[in-house]
């Protein structure tokens, strides 16, 4: 378990893809507190399982009720790097869309507006590169719904790479989904934090950089 930074009030570190973060054996905040040997390790936000990159766990209820307000009002902003098939037009942009989450096929669809349960979703994106079929583009998210940048980006023609549920069945590779920056304010201290980390220089991310 890689730790980039803990102190009495929080935890920063990097989620293995596949592993869950959610609170049980085996799941992040587990591996955390065997890492650091502590107890007390609370979820702020997930991942998907499939999905690696930087988390923020709290180690007090404070803290974690804290950064919980800090998500819902906007402050603790989120950037991720994503592969996508294609490239994205126009290259920079924004995607407003609505979705609607089916529990029953545990997967997310873009909707109209007026749809029963339809749900604000807004991303701003940054195409970075382009090379054979795929594009890399940087992600800051405006909301936060349940499977919203796989959901969005495959909505309008350019789903993720290895993303087999969202995109193309038979791909064999992992999905490029990275979660890259996290910047927000200090529970306790207020202070402003942020911590960037770059996807791995494995496949698929070696094919566009």
């Amino acid at each position: 378990m890689e730790i980039l930074y803990h102190d009495k009030d929080i935890v920063i570190c990097v989620k293995p893809p596949r592993v869950l973060s959610t609170d049980e054996p085996g799941g992040l905040p587990d591996l955390v507190r065997q890492a650091l040997n502590e107890t007390n390790i609370r979820t702020v936000h997930r991942l998907d399982r499939v999905v690696g990159g930087l988390v923020v766990l709290a180690k007090r209820s404070k803290a974690a009720s804290e950064l919980s307000r800090q998500i819902r009002e906007g402050i603790f902003q989120k950037e991720y790097v994503a592969l996508v098939h294609g490239c994205p037009q126009p290259q920079d942009g924004t995607f407003h869309d609505y979705i609607h989450r089916d529990p029953r096929e545990r997967k997310s669809f873009l909707v109209p507006e007026s749809s029963p349960q339809a749900q604000e979703a807004i991303l701003h994106y940054t195409t970075e590169c382009s090379a054979g079929e795929y594009s890399r583009v940087r992600i800051r998210l405006i909301t936060g719904r349940t499977h919203q940048i796989r959901c969005q980006f495959s909505g309008h023609g350019y789903p993720l790479a290895g993303d087999r549920k969202y995109g193309i069945p038979d791909e064999a590779e992992d999905i490029a989904l990275w979660s890259a920056k996290l910047s927000f304010l200090h529970p306790y201290s207020g202070k402003p934090m942020a911590f960037t980390l770059e996807p791995p220089k494995t496949y698929p991310w070696t094919d566009c950089k």
